[in-house]
């Protein structure tokens, strides 16, 4: 078996075991928030760039990039 045909098969049997144990609505449910914290992601990413930019442009003290990131990725 080739390894890119055992990703898919893993794939489909974890998304069988998730319809088996919630259902079909709590597991597109499950996609949808995953999708959701995915974009916010993407957004707090983006404006981390945007607010460095504006730092930049202003000659103001530069924030930590690691600490940014830890906050993004802790929700705050």
């Amino acid at each position: 078996m080739e390894i890119n045909l055992l990703g898919v098969y893993l794939t489909l049997f974890i998304f069988c075991c998730l319809l088996a144990y919630g259902g079909f609505e709590s597991t597109m449910r499950l996609f949808a928030y995953i999708d959701v914290s995915l974009r916010y992601f993407w957004v707090r990413l983006r404006m981390f760039f945007m607010k460095r930019d504006l730092e930049k442009r202003l000659d103001l003290p530069r924030s930590s990039f690691i600490k940014e990131m830890e906050d993004i990725l802790n929700g705050k």
